[in-house]
């Protein structure tokens, strides 16, 4: 019988979409989530395999990766990253698995043992590659830019609904944010055949990289109404993201930092690995804002 494929983190956007894509083309697949809750019934309702347990606990682990040639690891953004990747690698490395395609960030391809950012969670992707890669599993790296979902979507979408504004701290840097939806079809096609591209590291981007009134201008096409860009002082954006108590300190760290990044155009990136690899663009600044817009409009 064909093995299953783990995918972990299968409750956020990325890890739903990849179980998605893979179980629609005949793979079977097993998720690893924190709960038994409304998001894991969706995914048992596709047919997939849910295995409740916690990235942090070795004995979740086996019982998640056991039978499993293929693995996918993602978690979101924590202080217990590393160390949940070590878990993950050690448990996948005694169980023979043939390949363990790893989520982690562009900015770690700026880095280096001399180089580092201000980000927690970037240095503990880069340590997370070198632990993985000293493991000697069969890995695929996949380094996303920022996601269109968090930025443009989760932090902005209030302030385009009220004020037809996009208030970020960004200055005059460019960017090519992707959408969540396009990693996971990497990660899905990948996994599928996952042979000619262990070893490998692949840079994602969206399909054009711009400043943020180009960002604007894409965002008042799909609205139909101007839509502007307002370049907020950085500090008083991360005070008011603090105090608004939406974000754990290491989770706020992690954007402010990339916020001062993106004002310094290290976020000005474009490559072409979505459409090599999945044969399909990435979506747009525009097609992301159509396929939300209620978000934008009406609150979601």
């Amino acid at each position: 019988m064909q093995p299953p494929i783990l995918i972990t983190g299968a409750a956020g956007t990325i890890g739903h979409v990849a179980c998605k894509l893979l179980v629609e083309r005949g793979s079977k697949v097993r998720a690893l989530v924190r709960s038994d809750d409304a998001r894991s019934a969706k995914l048992a309702n596709l047919g997939v395999e849910i295995v409740v347990g916690d990235l942090l606990d070795l004995h979740a682990m086996h019982r998640a990766i056991e039978g499993c040639e293929r693995v996918y690891f993602g978690m979101a953004v924590s202080p217990s990253y590393l160390e949940a990747t070590v878990n993950a690698a050690t448990v996948a490395k005694h169980h023979k698995v043939s390949a363990f395609v790893n989520i982690s960030q562009m900015t770690v391809s700026q880095m280096s043992i001399h180089s580092t950012t201000d980000s927690p969670q970037q240095k503990l992707h880069w340590l997370a590659e070198q632990a993985l890669n000293w493991s000697g599993l069969p890995v695929i790296h996949v380094r996303p830019t920022a996601f269109l979902d968090t930025f443009f979507l989760r932090l902005s979408a209030s302030s385009i609904r009220d004020h037809g504004q996009i208030r970020l701290p960004f200055g005059n840097g460019k960017t090519s944010p992707i959408a969540s939806e396009d990693v996971a079809r990497v990660i899905a096609t990948i996994l599928e055949n996952p042979g000619p591209h262990i070893g490998k590291i692949y840079e994602l981007t969206g399909p054009r990289s711009q400043d943020m009134n180009g960002v604007a201008e894409e965002f008042s096409s799909a609205l139909g109404s101007p839509i502007t860009y307002v370049d907020v002082p950085w500090e008083p954006w991360r005070k008011q993201l603090e105090d608004s108590g939406r974000l754990p300190p290491h989770a706020l760290s992690h954007l402010a930092t990339m916020a001062l990044l993106k004002q310094q155009n290290r976020y000005d990136r474009l490559t072409s690995d979505v459409e090599k690899i999945t044969g399909k663009p990435p979506l747009s600044v525009y097609d992301f804002v159509l396929r939300h817009a209620g978000f934008y409009t009406t609150g979601g």
